[in-house]
């Protein structure tokens, strides 16, 4: 029989099954959302310096606003939908208004020629519009995406199908990279110094139409899980709730994963933001990189929806023990090796390891999420897993790096930077203090 509210069957033998409409409404938001982040943050700035002239310290600060917005919106937002009792709305009128707010930069250019009084102050003025439309851009996304459709995703899914589901949706994020960056190709224009830039308007045009159509199927399709009634609190209240150490001692199990979360994703920043410098550079891969990167890519994502089926059987402590040692392992290879053969095979172990161990967080932070508080937690996990981890991980990689003109600070580095193999054993390093946290959730379950 058909579950309304949650848009899946009801259980048969103890096993939930997800309808084949709320696997595509996953499917089709997962991908589209994931594909609008990788614009953004792979061409937005290259946007502002290509059509402005925007400084690195106007990129760091686009970089760092857009990233807080985002855990505000979902923090906010997140804890609004769980007081409503709906997804639906925030999901499909947020993600028609990011749509139009990606088709905005576009625009951004031509307004600012137009009401500049000269070279100069349109260029200054282009660098501020972009980052107001980032902020906008991004404050619709993350309520989207961020706070309502992973919200959803808790309230539709259950602890025996939720490793399918994190096995795709973890996935999702570097299958979109290679999308975004194989259609950037045929926008790609190439000057007569050999500089190369893309044709922006119609990037962003395509990408704002393509958000907006996933509204519009979501909207048809997606059914509202209509969660757990919140308990009765204010909502500001509420948001605070999720910082609290009486939430904490609450949950205990939930904040512990979302620590050993927060590690890992520190671990990955590490070296992640630096990633295809470290490859292009002419003693590792040289300009060929992609040829060595679209493979692991394609070969850690089949892992990875694959390994997610194994997570629902094996639970949460076994099913990650693997991904850690594939991701430590492929570290360590990176770090030792710069031969196209140890290259790819560290990049393909530390690719599995990053996306299976982001699998089994995910989903192990929705087992433990109470029902009635499946948006709020999601600004928690903005926090714990993406804020944090970007400010301090890119400083650890900077750090142990030669060359000049680093920014410790969301990944934004300035001209000079040489990444160094040892932010691969940086990485490694700081992902080996993933295990206490696995051993006190351990604990924690014995002591039931």
């Amino acid at each position: 029989m058909e579950d309304n509210r949650a848009g899946r069957t009801a259980p048969c033998g103890g096993k939930s099954i997800i309808s084949r409409t709320t696997w595509l409404v996953i499917v089709l938001l997962a991908f589209v959302g994931q594909v609008a982040w990788a614009v953004e943050n792979n061409f937005l700035n290259l946007f502002v310096q290509d059509s402005f002239g925007a400084s690195l310290q106007d990129v760091a600060l686009m970089v760092s606003a857009s990233a807080l917005t985002a855990t505000l919106a979902t923090l906010f937002v997140g804890a609004w939908s769980d007081r409503v009792r709906r997804r639906k709305v925030f999901v499909v009128a947020g993600a028609a208004f990011w749509g139009v707010s990606i088709i905005g930069f576009a625009l951004v250019q031509g307004i600012s020629d137009a009401l500049a009084p000269d070279v100069a102050s349109a260029a200054r003025m282009g660098v501020a519009l972009t980052i107001v439309f980032d902020c906008v851009m991004t404050l619709f996304g993350s309520l989207s995406n961020d706070a309502a459709f992973n919200a959803w995703m808790t309230d539709v899914t259950d602890e025996t199908n939720r490793g399918r589901v994190e096995g795709v949706n973890s996935a999702m994020p570097l299958i979109a990279m290679l999308a975004v960056f194989g259609g950037a190709m045929a926008l790609m224009r190439v000057g007569d110094d050999g500089t190369v830039t893309y044709d922006y308007p119609a990037l962003f045009v395509a990408v704002g139409v393509l958000v907006g159509a996933a509204a519009a199927v979501a909207g048809a399709l997606m059914r509202d899980s209509r969660p757990a009634p919140a308990a009765d609190r204010g909502w500001l209240r509420g948001v605070a709730e999720g910082f609290s150490p009486a939430a904490m001692r609450g949950n205990p199990v939930l904040y512990l994963v979302l620590l050993g979360y927060c590690i890992f994703s520190t671990a990955l920043q590490a070296f992640m933001p630096y990633y295809v410098l470290y490859l292009r550079l002419p003693y590792v891969l040289g300009e060929g990189y992609v040829f060595v990167m679209a493979p692991g890519i394609v070969i850690a994502a089949a892992f990875t929806v694959f390994y997610g089926r194994c997570l629902d059987r094996l639970g949460f402590e076994r099913a990650v023990r693997l991904p850690l040692a594939l991701f430590v392992a492929g570290c360590l290879a990176l770090t030792a090796f710069t031969s196209v053969a140890g290259v790819f095979a560290g990049s393909v172990l530390m690719l599995c390891g990053y996306l299976g161990a982001v699998a089994c967080f995910a989903a192990e932070v929705r087992n433990n999420t109470p029902p009635d508080r499946a948006g709020l937690l999601q600004g928690v996990r903005m926090f714990m897993v993406v804020l944090v981890p970007m400010l301090a991980g890119p400083w650890i990689g900077s750090s142990v790096s030669s060359g000049s003109g680093a920014i410790g600070g969301f990944g934004v580095v300035g001209d000079g930077f040489t990444p160094s193999s040892l932010i691969f054993l940086a990485g490694a390093l700081v992902s080996l203090a993933v295990v206490p946290t696995l051993m006190a959730v351990g604990r924690r379950r014995w002591r039931g």
